[in-house]
This record gives C-alpha cells, sequence and structure tokens, in this order.
C-alpha cells in the first residue's frame, strides 16, 4: 500500500485562523507530511466556494510547498483543465516540476462544480472533450520542442514551452473520476486514476475501475504498472470516543459546506449512515486498530493501491491534525508496508 495525502480546503472563519496563517499551517503539514512518510501531497482546485476555494490555483502553493520540501511528490487532484488555456496550465505545472526537482504527480479532470463554467463563461456540454483535447495540447507541448495545434476548442501557432517538465516525455497522470465513460478513457490512454470514498457506494465505484482495468488490457498495459487512489476523510486518536467527537462534527461540517453553491451527491446529516460509512470503508476514523480494521474494509468493498487520506477537514485545529498525523503514521501505515 501506498500513502498519498490531500487537501481539499473547507473553510470556516469562525474556526480556521486568517488566510495567511491558514496557509502557513498547510504547509507545516506537508513538511510534517513528508517527515512522517507519506509519499505525496495533493490539492484539490476550486473556486468561488468556502468548499475547496482557498486552492484556485494548485501550482501557487505546490510550488511553495516545493522550497519547503525536498522528498515528497506534489500535484493537483484535480488541475480543473477546460478553465484555463492548455499552454497556461503547461507552463505552470512544468515550473511546479522543474522547481520541486521532478516531484510533479499532475492530476487532471473536468471538476464537478457548475459555478466555475458559469463564472468563466464556458458551457457544461463537451467538458470531457476539452479535458480530453487539453491534456494532448499539454502532452504535446511538454514532451517536443516546438508545438502549434488546430483543433475544435483550442488552435494556436508554432510556438515553443519554457519551461518543460524535468520529468520525460512528462510527470505521471492521474485522471479523477467514477463513471465508466471517464476511467474507460483513462485506462485506454494508459493514465493512473483517483477515487474517493465518502459521496460514493462501492457498486458506483466498481463499475468505472472496471472500465478502467478493462481500457488498460485493450491498451496492452499491465495492471501492475498503473495505480488507483482511493480518498477518504481520516482521524485517529488514541480512543475511540476522542476520535469520534473529534471527526463526526467535521464531516458533518465537510458535507454541510459542499451542498453550498453546488450539486452535492452527500446524505444530510438526518439520513447520515455512520456505522455503514464505516463498515465498507467510506469513512475512516478510531483508535489505531479500528483504523486498520476500517482500511481493510475498504480493501474489501473497493479496489485501490494508494490510500489518500484527509486530515485537514471541517475546521479542525493545525495542532490536533499534527498529532492524528503522527499517530496515523506511527500506528496505522506500518500495518500495510
Amino acid at each position: 500500500m501506498r500513502f498519498y495525502i490531500n487537501i481539499l480546503t473547507t473553510y470556516f472563519p469562525d474556526l480556521d485562523p486568517p488566510y495567511d496563517v491558514y496557509y502557513g499551517q498547510i504547509l507545516e503539514q506537508i513538511e510534517l507530511a513528508e517527515e512522517l512518510g507519506w509519499e505525496c501531497f495533493m490539492f484539490n482546485e476550486h473556486h468561488f466556494l468556502g468548499y475547496g476555494g482557498l486552492v484556485p490555483n494548485p501550482a501557487v502553493l505546490l510550488a511553495a510547498a516545493a522550497a519547503r520540501t525536498s522528498r515528497i511528490r506534489l500535484g493537483p487532484c484535480i488541475a480543473i483543465l477546460p478553465l484555463r488555456h492548455p499552454l497556461q496550465t503547461a507552463e505552470e505545472y512544468a515550473m511546479v516540476d522543474a522547481v520541486s526537482g521532478g516531484r510533479l504527480e499532475f492530476g487532471v479532470g473536468a471538476g464537478n462544480t457548475e459555478l466555475d463554467y458559469r463564472v468563466f463563461s464556458l458551457p457544461r456540454e463537451g467538458d470531457k472533450e476539452r479535458v480530453d483535447e487539453a491534456l494532448k495540447i499539454i502532452l504535446k507541448a511538454w514532451s517536443c520542442e516546438r508545438v502549434s495545434h488546430e483543433g475544435k476548442f483550442w488552435r494556436f501557432e508554432e510556438v515553443t514551452l519554457y519551461p518543460r517538465p524535468v520529468q520525460q516525455p512528462h510527470p505521471p497522470i492521474w485522471v479523477a473520476g467514477t463513471s465508466a465513460e471517464t476511467l474507460g478513457w483513462a485506462g485506454r490512454n494508459g493514465y493512473h486514476i483517483m477515487t474517493v470514498g465518502h459521496p460514493h457506494p462501492p457498486d458506483k465505484v466498481r463499475l468505472g475501475v472496471a472500465a478502467w482495468q478493462k481500457g488498460l488490457i485493450e491498451a496492452g498495459i499491465d495492471l501492475t504498472e498503473r495505480r488507483c487512489q482511493f480518498h477518504v476523510r481520516a482521524w485517529v486518536d488514541e480512543s475511540s470516543e476522542q476520535a469520534r467527537a473529534v471527526a463526526a462534527p467535521a464531516i458533518t461540517r465537510y458535507d454541510a459546506i459542499s451542498r453550498i453553491g453546488r450539486k452535492s451527491s452527500l446524505p444530510t446529516a438526518d439520513g447520515y449512515d455512520w456505522d455503514g460509512m464505516l463498515a465498507t470503508g467510506r469513512n475512516l476514523y478510531g483508535n489505531p486498530e479500528e483504523c486498520i480494521q476500517i482500511i481493510h474494509n475498504a480493501m474489501r468493498h473497493y479496489y485501490f493501491d494508494t490510500l489518500t487520506t484527509t486530515f485537514n477537514f471541517g475546521g479542525i485545529p493545525h495542532e490536533a491534525i499534527k498529532k492524528s498525523m503522527r499517530l496515523f503514521a506511527r500506528e496505522v501505515m506500518p500495518a500495510f508496508r
């Protein structure tokens, strides 16, 4: 099992500190993750909302993280490709790869918030086509000395990209999604994939992962050469009671803020199946022994080889986050290595 760590910012002004302090805390958590043995730290891109909106451009925060670290890999999960010109995205993330000394993991997708498309005056229809065309442009710009393009959505004359990534021909590519259409496309193109547990029951995610595996086989790629992330909100404490006392309110706040200004598949608090979410590994909290068991639960219900944990969610204080990360690294991670 590989361990990644993720932040989708859920910002609560009454619980979280001012922006400058908040970003400093995130960078401190990345340094700690490197020290404790996480392999990669990733950020979600969102816009205009307390749910994720504090990282509208992950490349900026990733560059800051690169300057504070030396080993841990770094990436967006995801960069929303339709929202920017592909050459701009290619430039920004090539800089991250160069500044970090070749540590970029490049996660891409179309995003899941209609507001982004409305504000940027983009049609949501055809977003998957835009992702496909944008990624082709980015990969071509990263691997060729000069590139031009004449496509459905973008056209440009021959140019040279400065800089290009340290990793050649390009950094690892991750695709976020759930549907068989999206993940099947990722498999046929040989990309790694990112899945998430808390919004989606196992049977829904399994269909997409099976399409990805089928796509890899059709492309002649060994399944063991590509990886699948499973993202879960995580919290470990010395006792079950302490873990539940922190995690349950934070999960409730996280789910509530995720519904503001966007569609959400998460159930309301009244209909929340707390026990079922633990039994299937869709939430991860408890004492160390319970967390180990919950990861095994997730492994029975979902396919993945990389567990991506989120500790910073729902307004949990910074010092408590660091304490839980340390306990998880010391008592939980060794059970899967």
